[in-house]
């Protein structure tokens, strides 16, 4: 969704291995041992470190069949673990905007309940 691939070139290539082997796991069914759930949220964080600097991928599973790659950045936050907020409302956003572009897909559009593969 939005700049997410081309933000994503743009980190290092061992934290693009990292997220893209999370996100081919993801579409397996199977989680990588650096997504985490994020709380509130009805999507999945990719947590990558390099070289001391915090990268993130959050995708969701929501929709049947398909993933959604929301947002990716490099955390920059010195407030702890904390998702920053300007990257929250992206996430949110871009649920919305997923959400939309799924039904579009689909006509109506199908949810697995609001549960993604790692619930």
């Amino acid at each position: 969704m939005g700049d997410s691939r081309n933000r994503l070139r743009e980190f290092p290539v061992a934290v693009r291995s990292e997220i893209g082997q999370a996100l081919y796991q993801a579409e397996a069914g199977e989680s990588h041992p650096s997504a985490k759930p994020m709380k509130g949220l009805n999507a999945v964080e990719i947590v990558s470190d390099y070289r001391g600097d915090a990268y993130r991928g959050i995708y969701t599973t929501q929709f049947h069949g398909n993933l959604y790659v929301l947002h990716c950045f490099q955390k920059k936050s010195k407030r702890g673990i904390e998702t920053p907020r300007r990257d929250l409302e992206m996430i949110r956003r871009r649920l919305v905007e997923a959400r939309a572009h799924f039904k579009g897909l689909s006509g109506e559009g199908c949810e697995r309940n609001g549960k993604t593969s790692s619930d």
